[in-house]
């Protein structure tokens, strides 16, 4: 019987020991979470290594688009080594060129530098105007997958699209669904799609403690919290699925 991974996004140490309790295949361990990811903080990789699960940490230097200069470049390289120097299991990677398609001579710079680490490629994915040609460059890079929305804002919304992701890919890497995958959408992904894994947050919200917070700016909206029941939960979704 096929049994299809979890993988859970973090981005606090809280989030990290709900995710591993309630039975994470795999973590993405990012900052920042609310706006799409950055690369954790040193504290936090060296408390999530080594880890009784694989960890994944997020390579992102900052907020917007993934075009990124040499300098973006130096700081992704010491992250890769703090990566590595913490024990992780392997980093999240994307860089685009200016049209949306990914930035070869970039991503081969970073795939050299983490040679020996596990390889994500994250949702830049999603930006390409041809997704046959970024997806033979992953295939060549490496890549052991690709974490896509489909080219949508979310998966559930590019189902189809993501069934022929995983045909184009014929099994070289995975294809690994991602953005509004939850408990209410897990079931009609996984009735179209052939995949191996997913990722999910598998979050609640949480309204802020104190509203000036809000007010003043330090937050723009109720925190989202990794919740380890709902991690449980989604496990039990995906192992039924795998039962029948």
């Amino acid at each position: 019987m096929s049994v299809t991974g979890l993988e859970v996004c973090v981005d606090d140490a809280d989030g990290l020991a709900a995710a591993i309790e309630g039975g994470a295949d795999r973590i993405e361990l990012c900052a920042a979470l609310s706006i799409g990811g950055l690369t954790p903080t040193a504290g936090l990789m060296a408390l999530a290594g080594p880890p009784p699960v694989p960890v994944y940490a997020m390579i992102r230097p900052r907020p917007g688009d993934f075009v990124f200069s040499a300098g973006d470049l130096d700081m992704m390289r010491r992250d890769i080594d703090a990566v590595r120097d913490a024990g992780l299991a392997g980093v999240v990677l994307g860089a685009s060129l200016a049209d949306g398609s990914l930035d070869a001579p970039m991503l081969r710079k970073l795939t050299g530098h983490a040679a020996g680490l596990g390889l994500t490629l994250h949702r830049a994915f999603d930006l390409v105007p041809d997704f046959n040609d970024a997806m033979e460059l992953a295939v060549e890079l490496g890549f052991e997958r690709i974490l896509t929305s489909g080219g949508a804002k979310s998966a559930p919304q590019a189902i189809d699209r993501l069934a022929e992701l995983v045909q184009l890919s014929a099994g070289r890497l995975s294809i690994m669904p991602g953005s509004g995958v939850t408990l209410d959408t897990v079931d009609a992904l996984l009735a179209r799609l052939s995949v191996s894994e997913v990722h999910s947050s598998c979050s609640i919200r949480e309204p802020a403690h104190d509203p000036r917070l809000l007010s003043m700016g330090f937050v723009t909206e109720d925190r989202r919290r990794t919740d380890t029941t709902t991690v449980q939960a989604m496990k039990a979704k995906l192992a039924a699925h795998d039962a029948r």
